[in-house]
């Protein structure tokens, strides 16, 4: 099992930053990537950016490339989501996630955190 704990969520203004951040522990030897999705209010889960432990390599749905970037301290078992110029729409609950394989669809992920609120304010 891989406890996943988020943190870091409120209320901003349009143009504003946030920093995610989630905490993993457990069996953390067992997953490979991790990945930040959200969801707003009566729409279907949605990717937002991933990465991988054991390398650089960094993936982002296109909506948010140049605003948020997803980073990780492995001494820490932790990783940041990093979000600048905020808009209303990138208002949602935020999940953390972990599995083996990188993937857009939230079907291949295993281990889910409780999920942190983001309030984009115009």
């Amino acid at each position: 099992q891989v406890q996943l704990i988020e943190s870091g969520g409120g209320l901003v203004q349009a143009g504003g930053s946030l920093r995610l951040s989630c905490a993993a522990s457990g069996r953390t030897f067992s997953t490979f990537y991790m990945g930040w999705f959200r969801q707003a209010p009566g729409k279907e889960r949605e990717f937002v950016a991933a990465t991988k432990w054991s390398s650089s390599n960094t993936y982002y749905t296109d909506s948010v490339k140049g605003r948020f970037t997803i980073s990780r301290d492995n001494a820490k078992n932790t990783v940041y989501l990093q979000m600048n110029s905020l808009k209303p729409e990138d208002t949602a609950v935020y999940y953390c996630t972990s599995g083996r394989y990188y993937s857009s669809s939230d079907a291949e992920y295993d281990y889910w955190g409780q999920g942190t609120q983001v309030t984009v304010s115009s």
